[in-house]
């Protein structure tokens, strides 16, 4: 076996982890579709496509390094949402739990010295940047715009 059985727990959690972000953003998909802000939804939706591909290379990875893959149960996504704003703040506060545990997946692989998980783990490093950036930005954008301007957002989106 490739990691160890501390690793190969924290790496199961972290697949619950993005298995729930990826329901927790379709949620927020359906919250979009459900005011007509069509590519608002599409943006959410394509953010879940990405988390369950990020659980499906943590569950590849357990599998490659000999580990046993066990996903845990899945906490129901937040369905109530006030407004478009605070949908954003939570997803860039998801994003920021996200970063998180992965830096603390990062940690552990360094303190068992465990380089292919290292490797391993830095592609999601890069990825957390990415997707901690870019909802920052949509977060400003629609702070900026405000409630009644969600319209002109969508074109927005639709261009970025």
């Amino acid at each position: 076996m490739l990691i160890s059985e501390k690793l190969n727990k924290k790496i199961n959690d972290q697949i619950g982890h993005e298995l729930e972000a990826s329901n927790q953003y379709m949620s927020m998909a359906a919250y979009f579709e459900g005011r007509h802000l069509k590519k608002f939804a599409e943006l959410f939706r394509k953010q879940s496509d990405e988390e369950r591909a990020h659980a499906q290379k943590f569950v590849q990875f357990v599998l490659d390094a000999g580990g046993t893959v066990k996903i845990p149960a899945i906490p129901a996504p937040k369905m109530d949402f006030a407004s478009a704003e605070e949908v954003v703040k939570a997803a860039l506060d998801w994003e920021k739990v996200v970063t998180d545990k992965i830096y603390a997946l990062v940690d552990l692989s360094i303190s068992e010295n465990n380089h292919i998980a290292r490797e391993f783990l830095g592609w999601f490093v890069s990825e957390q940047l990415e997707e901690m950036s870019s909802m920052e930005q949509l977060l400003g954008v629609v702070q900026m715009s405000g409630e009644k301007n969600l319209l002109m957002l969508e074109a927005y989106v639709s261009h970025s």
